[in-house]
């Protein structure tokens, strides 16, 4: 198998990036899971990241949502109000706060509360009023509680469910369920979205309703989005621009037809295809 002997800049033509990850190594133990990767978004593009399984896409997620700390390397946001933040050292909740929003390869709703509830919760993140004026029901309680039914009812108008609004998440098909949890992550007000594989499990019909429900988050809401996706033919439908890792490095970046055609990438992915054979 061909090695890539130097390291591979993502970040290449990239003038006003909304993140930046810069010569970032995260090590398991002896296992590197990404390896001196650098790579960066253009605000209000839609990018994709692909590759084999086990090739470090989740992981990278992981560290610019705050899940991982990476040993090297950095990661910068620069917010639309100006100025750049790192998001090293950050939980979760903060890196959020900052306008960073995710879903995840496996759906992680709260089955027990309806659609329009989960939502809320994303709405609510965002809100000011304490437990105190919860308990005494102050006027600014009141306030953020009719606002924050408003959001969550316009946002899963947005994703198309405002029908099964008081439905159970547990009882929504697996379609509507991917569904939800983009809502629910819009309610934190994002301005970069993570969508870890939300495709997955959906049939060709769902594709095709995600695929334009994305391209309606990104030119609409004026979010920029980053996507880890194995489904090709959705990857080519919507990114401006695809980024490849295999093995925890960068192997490929460009244009999705320039992508298509690397031999780097042919050949990372028809290797994992004999391996899956031989196994």
């Amino acid at each position: 198998m061909t090695t890539v002997s130097d390291t591979i800049d993502a970040s290449e033509g990239v003038t006003d990036a909304i993140v930046s990850a810069r010569a970032l190594t995260l090590r398991f133990g002896g296992v590197t899971s990404l390896n001196n990767v650098t790579i960066a978004q253009q605000r209000g593009e839609i990018l994709a990241v692909i590759g084999p399984n086990g090739a470090g896409k989740t992981s990278l997620f992981n560290c610019l949502t705050g899940v991982y700390e990476p040993q090297e390397g950095s990661i910068t946001l620069r917010p639309s109000k100006g100025g750049e933040v790192s998001l090293l050292k950050r939980k979760p909740h903060k890196v959020n706060n900052l306008g960073v929003a995710r879903t995840f390869q496996n759906i992680r709703l709260f089955n027990a509360l309806t659609a329009v509830e989960n939502v809320k919760i994303g709405v609510e993140s965002r809100q000011h009023a304490g437990p105190v004026s919860a308990m005494l029901g102050l006027p600014n309680q009141r306030r953020e509680e009719r606002e924050s039914d408003a959001r969550a009812v316009e946002l899963l108008s947005f994703v198309g469910l405002a029908a099964q609004a008081n439905e159970l998440a547990a009882s929504l098909s697996y379609g509507q369920q991917r569904r939800l949890e983009i809502a629910r992550a819009l309610a934190t007000g994002p301005e970069l979205l993570l969508l870890d594989e939300p495709a997955a499990g959906t049939n060709p019909s769902e594709k095709i309703e995600l695929t334009e429900l994305i391209r309606r988050i990104n030119r609409e809401m004026q979010i920029s989005v980053l996507l880890i996706e194995h489904d090709m033919r959705l990857v080519m439908a919507l990114a401006d621009r695809v980024a490849v890792l295999n093995f925890g490095k960068v192997i490929a970046g460009g244009r999705p037809e320039q992508v298509q055609r690397d031999p780097a990438v042919v050949e990372a992915y028809l290797g994992a295809a004999e391996e899956d054979e031989a196994s």
